[in-house]
């Protein structure tokens, strides 16, 4: 069935049919659709365009159908003769109900339906999102928690730079996620306006209540301009990009846990359940789920780029090449949560191997500048004290120690001024707690930060 067809003399190619058609997709937001049609109905009949006896009788025939659906009695299949998930849902309608249900699409056009369908759909997407992100951000948190005196290396270049905490380099992650979070948020609430009623691109001369169909579907209230109504998807562009910010933070994590993972680091300890073998070396346990993660930003990255570049040219209103908006968008959406949900799972049920995060930190001399900072509180200028240490641990280098270890004659060889409580100075404990700047890995810092951060996951729930 389609929605049109009056002026036209010949049948559809088939060929044009099957490459025109959306039903193989669109049918993904059948419950959108469903659910933006009952509100227009209940619109028409408050303003006496349609009886409440046909109001009644469609709405009762939508729910039907839907109900169908979701049980699987009534299946949607792409060789149904049908365009799109509209005309399925319109044709399924009048098929069941009769004369009422052609009175179902007064006053909208498909062009601001599938605009409405696809923000209802959007909508109900990122409080996904929002669920599975601060699902992850509550792993991450815990893991804080237990962590603010696990020592491991900082580092900079890749190369060991400084030592700090578990539950510091934690937080740096907390911090990027709930920036996305907080995009996800801004994307809905900008998003949030209604396009029914804005018909093909002028909207109507039927008396449309468009604040009352808002109101019904819980959106802030009417879009107010037609044309945009239909015309533009910025919001996906907007989402697809907030989702490629969540895939490449989640690939730098996922980065991350591979190189600690490997032989050289041992950081971590994936768990059975998260990893895989080889089919020809036994003694293989590879981060395969971690390097998937990784893999699907590029997909993501695919999506937003296909959608600006199919949008870049396009003149106002409507144009068909933005039905290239929903398998783009349907797949990103799809993509990124699986990863959010398998990489909280990932890392749950990881264990980190603290005991070797701690002596990679002394064995890289991520202490070295703390060594300097000794020297300079006994009157050393920086510069001196920056060669002095440089020189220890060259010392270091050849004995293959650490600063901790090393004797303190080879310390007084290079300069006097060392004493016995260098060893204090430099202890990992010691370089942790005196960095207690908000922001920073020491443990008065670290309270704060999660405190800070309980109280915002606190407020968000609420």
């Amino acid at each position: 069935m389609k929605l049109w067809g009056g002026r036209f003399t010949k049948e559809t190619d088939q060929l044009v049919q099957n490459f025109n058609e959306s039903l193989s997709f669109d049918q993904k937001f059948y419950r959108q659709d469903i659910r933006g049609s009952i509100a227009h109905v209940k619109m028409l009949a408050k303003q006496g365009i349609l009886t409440e006896e046909d109001r009644d009788a469609i709405v009762r025939g939508l729910k039907e159908i839907r109900e169908d659906l979701d049980s699987g009695k009534l299946t949607i299949s792409p060789d149904s003769g049908y365009e799109d998930i509209h005309s399925f849902v319109e044709g399924t309608l009048t098929e069941r109900i009769g004369e009422a249900g052609k009175r179902l699409h007064t006053g909208r056009s498909r062009n601001d339906q599938v605009a409405l369908d696809m923000k209802l759909y959007i909508r109900d997407e990122i409080d996904e999102l929002d669920e599975l992100t601060e699902r992850l951000l509550r792993e991450i948190l815990e893991i804080m928690e237990k962590n603010t005196e696990t020592y491991m290396p900082g580092f900079t270049h890749l190369q060991k730079a400084q030592p700090i905490t578990l539950a510091h380099h934690m937080g740096a992650y907390f911090e990027m996620f709930s920036r996305d979070r907080s995009r996800l948020a801004d994307i809905r609430r900008r998003m949030n306006y209604c396009p029914l009623g804005s018909g093909a691109l002028a909207g109507t001369t039927y008396p449309l209540d468009r604040e009352y169909t808002a109101s019904l579907l819980d959106f802030a209230g009417p879009t107010l301009n037609s044309m945009d109504s239909v015309a533009d998807r910025d919001y996906l562009i907007e989402l697809l990009a907030a989702l490629s910010t969540i895939s490449m933070h989640l690939s730098r994590f996922c980065e991350e846990i591979i190189i600690w993972n490997t032989n050289e680091y041992r950081f971590v300890e994936l768990d059975d359940s998260y990893s895989t073998g080889s089919s020809i070396m036994p003694q293989k346990k590879n981060p395969d789920i971690a390097e998937l993660i990784r893999g699907k930003c590029g997909r993501v990255y695919g999506a937003l780029v296909s959608l600006l570049t199919t949008m870049k040219g396009l003149p106002l209103a409507y144009n068909k090449d933005m039905q290239e908006d929903k398998e783009l968008t349907f797949d990103a959406v799809d993509t990124v949560k699986g990863c959010l949900s398998l990489f909280a799972g990932m890392l749950s049920s990881m264990t980190f191997r603290k005991d070797v995060m701690e002596a990679s930190a002394k064995r890289g001399f991520t202490n070295a500048t703390d060594a300097a900072d000794y020297l300079v509180n006994k009157g050393v200028p920086f510069r001196d004290a920056h060669g002095i240490v440089g020189q220890l641990v060259l010392v270091c280098i050849e004995k293959g120690i650490a600063l901790d270890d090393l004797p303190l004659e080879e310390y007084k060889k290079i300069s006097p001024v060392f004493e016995e409580d260098v060893y204090e100075a430099i202890s990992m404990k010691t370089c942790v707690d005196r960095r207690n700047t908000l922001g920073a890995p020491g443990p008065e810092a670290m309270k704060k930060v999660i405190a800070v951060y309980k109280e915002r996951l606190a407020e968000r729930k609420d």
